[in-house]
């Protein structure tokens, strides 16, 4: 299966390393399955900590192969952020969806269920299902 009606991922974060790390980490333990678009955002323009609405959707097009694209975030003002872009309506691709599920565990949820093809509504709920997992 080719990654061009795959579901996109985008994972927001204060910071650089985080995003790519979760990124990396999600896309690691999704297998050899087919390549699911996942970019990272994270911290501001200058490299600093923060949040940035361009890098934002420059991810969100980079990712956007036309079956949608979920957003995950890390904290407070990363929603705020994504809501915004959401508001104004032109600035992310068509269905993109900012999806409350933990960074962690929900990106990887995220990217193994879009990896089999599934839709925005499912990799959605497959990621939000992530804060039911139990550690002990």
């Amino acid at each position: 299966m080719s990654d061009e009606r795959l579901v996109g991922i985008v994972l927001v974060s204060h910071s650089a390393e985080v995003a790519a790390s979760v990124a990396a980490l999600a896309k690691g333990l999704a297998g050899g399955g087919p390549a699911v678009p996942v970019a990272p955002a994270g911290g501001n323009e200058a490299g600093g900590l923060g949040t940035s609405a361009e890098l934002i959707a420059a991810a969100a097009a980079s990712v956007d192969r036309g079956a949608g694209v979920a957003v995950l975030t890390d904290l407070g003002s990363a929603v705020l952020t994504v809501k915004a872009l959401l508001a104004e309506g032109d600035e992310l691709p068509e269905r993109t969806r900012l999806v409350d599920a933990p960074f962690v565990e929900g990106a990887v949820a995220a990217v193994v269920t879009a990896g089999t093809g599934a839709d925005l509504a499912a990799v959605e709920s497959a990621a939000a299902e992530a804060y039911t997992y139990r550690k002990v």
